[in-house]
């Protein structure tokens, strides 16, 4: 049975771990983007203007449960959108327990052209199944605290509708991802980004799936869109 520290310790080096991954495939570049993690009595988060492909568990930021930093270099400034977001999520997905912000070129493409009020349309199944919809929220500078309200807003909104989301992305930006494990979280991330690039390569318009072929998708794998 895992402690509290153990299960902290295992948290650092997934945050590590996920970090170098995304990093080394170029979803995150130079000191954009940040990764946290819920945990029993507080947070761990990745350090303002760190490099994810070089973190150091030892120096990730600790939080307490009221966002308050304990231990670490000093934490990153969307520490508020990730509290925000773990605040609002975990009412419809209480298992929530990770959060990560890229720059992803593809999906930060596609949010300068897209004038709907979701990024994507329904594509893919498993853009459909493993990511759902994906709220686009306009620009505002990094760290900005509407943004954070307006996110728990947007979780609060589709999950009392029933369709509860796994992301969001801020335009010119980029997306915030998060679910119940750093790796399933990072699932999310590959997903969305992989969705953005077969919209912007793709030739003329997209036809999305029809209303039937998602119905079968919800009743076969349970997919929330």
């Amino acid at each position: 049975m895992k402690t509290a520290l153990s299960h902290e310790a295992h948290a650092r080096e997934e945050i590590c771990r996920v970090g170098a991954s995304l990093f080394q495939r170029g979803y995150v570049h130079a000191t954009a983007g940040n990764i946290s993690v819920r945990l029993e009595d507080g947070y761990l988060i990745t350090p303002t203007d760190a490099c994810l492909g070089f973190l150091d568990p030892a120096t990730l930021a600790r939080l307490d449960a009221q966002g308050r930093q304990l231990s670490g270099a000093p934490a990153s400034k969307t520490l508020a959108l990730h509290t925000a977001i773990y605040g609002a999520a975990t009412r419809f997905d209480p298992g929530t327990a990770c959060v990560i912000h890229s720059h992803s070129s593809h999906c930060v493409a596609l949010s300068l052209k897209c004038g709907q009020p979701e990024l994507l349309a329904a594509l893919t199944p498993y853009f459909v199944m493993k990511v759902g919809r994906v709220p686009l929220i306009g620009y505002r500078r990094p760290g900005a605290a509407a943004t954070a309200e307006e996110v728990a807003q947007l979780i609060a909104h589709y999950g009392a509708s029933g369709r509860p989301i796994r992301a969001v992305m801020l335009q010119r930006l980029g997306p915030n991802v998060w679910h119940d494990t750093p790796g399933a979280t990072m699932a999310v991330l590959e997903e969305l980004e992989e969705t953005a690039r077969l919209a912007l390569s793709a030739a003329g318009a997209c036809e999305p799936l029809t209303e039937a072929q998602i119905d079968e998708l919800r009743r076969a794998f349970g997919a929330r869109w």
